[in-house]
């Protein structure tokens, strides 16, 4: 008998690959995690021959999981992902780590009877792989998915930003991507703007609170005299509010979140820097560019000060320069496409 231990945070995807799995008498399913260190104790004590492996948990991603198995007890791997279609950069990315095999789960229906031959004999050819230990590398630094289901849109905007803001939120349809919101305003006010903007979108929209998940259909608005930063923790997208020194003379600064972004997000957000003075969130757009990111930044047309779109401009750090009245389709394209 072949041992299995199936790991996917969705409960439906795991009774299904049980029932496939299960179905072939030459297999056993000796047991299912919804995350990698669950995964971890059931690999210690079930000591299966072979893994199935989905590529977005919370706690811990499936790419950073399988270096760390592959590092300190190697063995068989197949990547069960619905972001990880033949040839992709995320499916590479996970033979490289050392999955032996990558297949694509279905589409939304998740309909099993074209993958159930499939995973059937690609976990048989797998649990007579020979696999060896990896260098672990640098899997220890935190960073980001090369794809993830979500997307995140980071906004930033100063002088007449909240005229510019409302045009945008109130454009958006109940279900857009998460969206985190860095907007130069005094203490008192960010907690009444967000609750105005709330009445105004689809979406539901308040200040943010240390901790808060990033996800679809809210949109999170760094609170006065405190830093917002995006974090990442396995698939989940959450932002940390913190006080910290002044940057560009601003806390919230944009510049603050946009860095944070290009980190823990990656090429799966879109940047858009709205009217302002100065330069913040220029660098940072850059740098969100830099690491693929989708970045957008406000003519001077449609903007009420043209400052920190234009010094964005002058970096190189916009893809793209649209009037606001462009903004709101755009980046919903870029976030959805």
């Amino acid at each position: 008998m072949i041992k299995v231990l199936i790991v996917d945070d969705s409960a439906v995807v795991r009774q299904i690959l049980q029932g496939v799995l299960s179905a072939d008498p030459e297999i056993q399913v000796v047991g299912t995690a919804p995350d990698p260190f669950v995964a971890r104790d059931l690999i210690v004590e079930r000591k299966p021959d072979v893994i199935t492996l989905d590529m977005e948990m919370p706690r811990m991603d499936g790419i950073t999981f399988l270096r760390k198995l592959m590092h300190y007890f190697p063995m068989p791997v197949i990547v069960v992902s619905s972001l990880t279609p033949e040839g992709s950069k995320l499916a590479l990315e996970a033979l490289s780590a050392g999955a032996v095999d990558v297949m694509c789960k279905p589409g939304a229906a998740f309909t099993v009877g074209d993958m159930a031959n499939e995973l059937v004999e690609k976990v048989k050819i797998a649990a007579f792989a020979k696999v060896g230990r990896k260098a672990l590398g640098t899997v220890e630094k935190p960073g980001a998915l090369g794809r993830t289901t979500n997307k995140v849109i980071a906004i930033g905007a100063s002088t007449g930003g909240t005229v510019a803001l409302e045009y945008i939120l109130s454009r958006m349809p109940v279900d857009a991507p998460g969206i985190v919101i860095a907007q130069h305003m005094p203490a008192m006010f960010t907690k009444q703007f967000a609750g105005r903007m709330d009445q105004l979108s689809a979406m539901e929209v308040r200040e943010a609170v240390d901790g808060d998940s990033v996800v679809p259909g809210v949109a999170l608005i760094a609170p006065g005299d405190f830093h917002m930063l995006l974090k990442r923790s396995g698939a989940r997208y959450y932002v940390a509010v913190k006080t910290g020194p002044m940057v560009h003379r601003q806390r919230p600064a944009v510049e603050v979140l946009f860095r944070s972004v290009s980190r823990a997000a990656g090429a799966n957000a879109v940047g858009v820097l709205l009217t302002g003075i100065g330069a913040d969130g220029a660098q940072g757009l850059l740098e969100m560019r830099q690491v693929g990111a989708a970045t957008i930044a406000q003519d001077e047309a449609s903007c009420v000060v043209y400052g920190m779109p234009r010094a964005a401009v002058e970096l190189g750090a916009a893809e793209r320069i649209m009037s606001l009245e462009q903004i709101p389709k755009e980046m919903l394209h870029l976030a959805t496409g």
